[in-house]
């Protein structure tokens, strides 16, 4: 990927949460706000093609959901692509339409991530959450996503003194993010007697651990690199992108600590970009559990091994640290809407970058990185982003 040939001149995020709205009424919404924030205005008319990413959670449109994008963008006509691949859709779904633009196919491409989460009763959410692992291993044996997560949470601590502390860590400092952020599912801060009050979910992760169920969508709009500029004059333009895949069952990989996923898709984004780590100023990094910002921050070269736990609890990683990790309230604050999630990173990266983030704004964030993992590492993406 060249470095001139894809930008987001629009994006669009619904509120995070139980919600009332529907899948349809939420991709409709997500594409208004994103059509709406295109600084010189967009006519849907040069939308080429379009990216829906989504589990399908619940069932609600297990075939064919591509038509509900086309539908409620005003699209029908339009070639739309369904992107599946568990919690990892999202950032996938923004590499397809990166590589649309690349090679001409569109000039202008949208991506949605959705996903409708809180309709479903308890008994099959845990159904639909555990089908992102492993089924003959893993979901057929009683392993919840959250016991993954808790295996590899045990792993770590074992290995590292105060990784339980910088649990706790990454849990206040996302829920003081999102609690600026009013599209957060969670807009309350917590307390480290909140943590260690709350019951245990999936030893030794407790419920401040694990992020929520939650329904949202969201949506960018992504242009050639040579013409963004007819839309904004502050494109924000995408560097350099990696996507790569692992074993699903976590029993078949090297390292229990380590996503191989992660690490491939960091060093093909910024062997793309020609950029080193040290030239990112702003993270969003896939928290689903507090144990995935610390891996997710050493597995994209940030820190070494176990060098998460001090970068975490010296405050480097606050939003007014030296590298800002999540400034939206990540998974665990924000919310989690499968689908969707990719797409939101992008979505903060977009304000973030052209300064418009409100309360919750990064000052001078030039350049930053998404991280965008399906189910327990197996699939991952890594972007790399820059204000135009």
């Amino acid at each position: 990927m060249t470095a001139e040939s894809a930008a987001i001149i629009g994006a669009g995020n619904t509120k995070f949460g139980a919600l009332p709205e529907g899948p349809r009424a939420l991709v409709g919404l997500a594409v208004r706000e994103a059509i709406a924030s295109v600084d010189r205005g967009l006519d849907r008319s040069v939308i080429g093609e379009g990216f829906l990413a989504t589990l399908g959670f619940g069932g609600w449109q297990i075939g064919n959901a591509s038509a509900v994008l086309a539908e409620q963008a005003g699209l029908v006509g339009v070639p739309v692509t369904r992107v599946e691949n568990a919690c990892a859709s999202g950032g996938f779904a923004l590499r397809s339409a990166v590589r649309s633009v690349e090679e001409g196919t569109s000039d202008v491409v949208l991506v949605v991530g959705v996903e409708k989460m809180t309709d479903s009763p308890s008994a099959r959410r845990r159904y639909w959450l555990g089908v992102s692992g492993d089924t003959e291993w893993e979901r057929s044996a009683g392993l919840t996503f959250a016991g993954v997560y808790g295996l590899i949470a045990s792993r770590y601590c074992a290995d590292h003194p105060r990784a339980r502390e910088a649990l706790s860590a990454v849990a206040i400092k996302n829920h003081a993010n999102g609690a600026l952020n009013p599209k957060a599912h969670f807009r309350k801060a917590i307390r480290t007697e909140d943590l260690a009050h709350a019951p245990t979910i999936a030893d030794p992760l407790r419920l401040y651990d694990c992020c929520p169920v939650s329904d949202g969508a969201a949506a960018l709009l992504i242009a050639r690199g040579d013409i963004a500029h007819r839309f904004t004059d502050t494109p924000v333009r995408i560097r350099g992108m990696g996507a790569a895949s692992d074993t699903l069952a976590v029993q078949d990989r090297p390292v229990l600590t380590e996503f191989g996923a992660t690490r491939r898709s960091a060093r093909s984004a910024f062997d793309a970009a020609g950029w080193t780590a040290q030239r990112i100023q702003l993270l969003e990094v896939h928290d689903c559990f507090t144990i995935a910002e610390l891996l997710a921050l050493e597995d994209l070269g940030f820190a070494p091994a176990g060098g998460a736990v001090p970068l975490t609890l010296s405050g480097d990683t606050a939003r007014t640290g030296r590298l800002p990790v999540n400034p939206d309230g990540g998974l665990k604050s924000k919310g989690h809407p499968i689908g969707a999630t990719g797409v939101s990173q992008a979505y903060e990266i977009f304000h973030q970058l052209r300064d418009s983030a409100g309360p919750r704004q990064v000052p001078g964030a030039e350049r930053a990185l998404s991280h965008n993992v399906g189910g327990s590492g197996a699939s991952a993406t890594v972007t790399l982003f820059e204000r135009g």
